[in-house]
């Protein structure tokens, strides 16, 4: 399997420099919306749209061979995703273009990028860290791309292909599975709990996210409402605390992810998690008020699952998401339905009567499913009792 690194390198171009990628990605806009325009759109695939508009695109634009064949690429892929999506592809922003092995040059020598442009070959120097020169020592890229950020400065989006090592398979220990398991349960109380009894709490990020869309209103109604001087004040603030929130929230995720994959690797375990998909759906179908829902609808369950994902291919850490049916209402000793409130959970098996902390029964319930999952012959769940949980869950999935 291929694992595709992705780094976002600065570029520190001149003026002729800078006018020169705005030109190219002007160029390569202007022809992937003529490319969608005039070509049919049930055509998907690249190599149909590129034979039939290719020699048109490349003499009105002024573009390069393997420019165009990008463009072509590029629209190709958004039609793929929009027709997924029942959508259709509107429009291209001329703020990127695609680079391949002909366009783009990584010279490590004075760290460079050598990009193809309409006009000429650039040589940009780069603003590279220690990180960048660690991964990029001695590789030879063959795709880019460049793109222009919303602070107005270019960068370069550095592609770097290797084959991901095999997963972990660690020796038999005797027991039924014959491997470990850690189980992750997501929530907005505790954003994870593992089966090892590891957690990170969400109370913090939820007062900041609070904090946050108070100062965001407060300056929204004084940007509409002070005077010239305040409101061009407040939305230059506006605009120092975009995406604030979200860069916070994806390092949080960065690093529960990496705390979670070293911990399998050490322990030679697979991880189990929940499959949330559709989660936002179906939590709005309930009443709440507006504090609630924006609560609940700002936290990035699947980035949390693409992190864990990525980093287990690059460990060589398998990663499964299981249904989480019922997982939080069902005692991980006997398999009975308990009493959920809050962080705590009850069994109402007489005969079992455990009680604890409810996130870390339910992270041991999804590594009893996952186990199940991945040694369906010796898991010990087969024998579930017919009051179950998972006999529950079962009958709502085939029903």
């Amino acid at each position: 399997m291929k694992q595709v690194l992705t780094l976002v390198v600065k570029l520190n171009p001149t003026s002729e420099q800078t006018q020169l990628l705005g030109n190219t990605a002007q160029a390569f806009a202007d022809a992937c919306n003529y490319i969608n325009k005039t070509v049919k759109p049930n055509l998907t695939n690249r190599n149909s749209i590129q034979a039939v508009c290719y020699q048109d695109v490349k003499e009105r634009f002024g573009l390069t061979a393997n420019h165009v064949v990008r463009a072509c690429a590029r629209v190709a892929a958004n039609r793929l995703t929009a027709k997924q999506k029942g959508r259709k592809v509107k429009h291209f922003k001329p703020t990127s273009f695609d680079c391949d092995t002909r366009t783009f040059r990584f010279i490590e020598t004075g760290y460079l990028a050598s990009i193809s442009t309409t006009g000429k070959r650039a040589k940009i120097p780069m603003r590279v860290s220690n990180y960048h020169i660690g991964k990029l020592s001695g590789q030879n890229p063959t795709s880019a791309q460049v793109c222009q950020h919303k602070d107005g400065d270019w960068y370069v989006h550095i592609q770097l292909k290797s084959d991901a090592p095999p997963p972990i398979v660690p020796p038999n220990r005797g027991d039924a599975e014959g491997r470990g398991v850690i189980g992750v349960d997501f929530g907005r109380r505790d954003i994870a709990v593992t089966s090892t009894n590891n957690s990170w709490s969400g109370k913090n990020i939820q007062e900041k996210r609070d904090k946050l869309t108070k100062v965001r209103a407060s300056l929204q109604k004084k940007a509409t409402q002070g005077t010239r001087s305040t409101r061009r004040r407040c939305r230059q603030i506006l605009k120092r605390l975009s995406g604030k929130e979200r860069r916070y929230q994806a390092w949080l995720n960065h690093n529960i992810s990496k705390t979670i994959i070293n911990e399998a690797k050490q322990t030679q375990s697979f991880v189990s998690i929940e499959d949330l998909t559709g989660i936002r759906e179906r939590t709005n179908q309930k009443p709440r008020n507006k504090t609630e829902r924006r609560r609940s609808n700002s936290w990035a369950f699947y980035q949390l699952r693409t992190f864990l994902e990525y980093k287990g291919i690059k460990e060589g850490i398998e990663v499964i998401a299981i249904n989480p049916r019922y997982t939080s209402q069902t005692c991980h000793c006997c398999l009975h339905i308990g009493l959920r409130n809050n962080k705590s959970f009850k069994c109402s098996n007489k005969a079992c009567g455990w009680i604890g902390d409810a996130d870390l029964n339910g992270s041991l319930m999804i590594a009893l499913v996952g186990r199940s999952v991945r040694s369906p012959g010796g898991s010990s769940l087969l024998a579930c009792p017919v009051n179950s949980g998972l006999q529950k869950a079962h009958a709502i999935a085939t029903a």
